[in-house]
């Protein structure tokens, strides 16, 4: 039976499970929830996830939910080997401790954002406490390639979602200030599923967000596609 992924592609942690089905290529069906018409909370989806959160992954008659349980049990079920979700008791705690760094730390950060902004409909946005978390993944980047290693693992595929909407956004890159994490979304973004898996979604993201902006965010929204145009900072 064919995976069935259910989500919205604006939302960061399904383009994290996204990234993984196309690592793993993996056969899948992509069904789209409309959060702003209550998709998630029409019965038929709260029987699948009572939590009706996104993504949900239905194999067969199972469903998961939650992006780090859902990419984790991928890889294990599917994967030729364990490259991208370390076996080794040490490599899979680097991956965990990662993926739970996203989870309480870079995702809280940008859904407060989020919420500032379309809910409380602010005119500053504080983002330094974004920036406390670029500061943290630029530590975890010295002398690796990837956030969890010298290998491409999920936890990967989980940081860059929230990452690059936040560059695209309130909060790009600074390769200036933050070279390693610069130098590492650019070498993410170059994967060949990358494109379709991430960057469509996160785009989608960032217009959305663009469209609510504070005028003193123009700058910074401007200089993010000026590098991305010139390749400096692609996502």
């Amino acid at each position: 039976m064919v995976l069935v992924l259910y989500g919205t592609e604006v939302s960061a942690p399904v383009r994290a499970v996204l990234l993984t089905l196309r690592a793993l290529e993996l056969e899948h069906e992509f069904q789209e929830v409309d959060l702003t018409a209550g998709d998630h909370l029409k019965p038929d989806y709260v029987s699948k996830n009572p939590q009706h959160t996104v993504p949900t992954l239905q194999d067969g008659g199972a469903y998961i939910w939650d992006s780090h349980a859902i990419m984790g049990y991928l890889v294990q079920k599917y994967a030729k080997d364990d490259a991208l979700y370390p076996r080794e008791p040490l490599q899979r705690a680097i991956v965990d401790q990662r993926l739970h760094f996203e989870s309480s730390a870079l995702s809280v950060r940008w859904k407060q954002l989020k919420h500032l902004l379309f809910e409380e409909k602010v005119t500053e946005l504080p983002i330094e406490k974004l920036h406390e978390t670029y500061a943290l993944l630029e530590l975890f980047l010295d002398g690796h390639e990837y956030m969890a290693g010298d290998q491409l693992t999920i936890a990967d595929f989980s940081i860059v979602t929230s990452v690059s909407t936040a560059h695209l956004s309130i909060a790009p890159v600074d390769a200036t200030k933050y070279p390693n994490l610069s130098a590492w979304l650019t070498r993410i973004s170059s994967l060949p599923f990358y494109e379709q898996a991430n960057s469509i979604g996160a785009r989608r993201m960032a217009e959305l967000v663009r469209a609510k902006l504070p005028k003193q965010f123009d700058k910074l929204w401007q200089k993010a596609f000026e590098d991305i145009k010139s390749g400096a900072g692609k996502i």
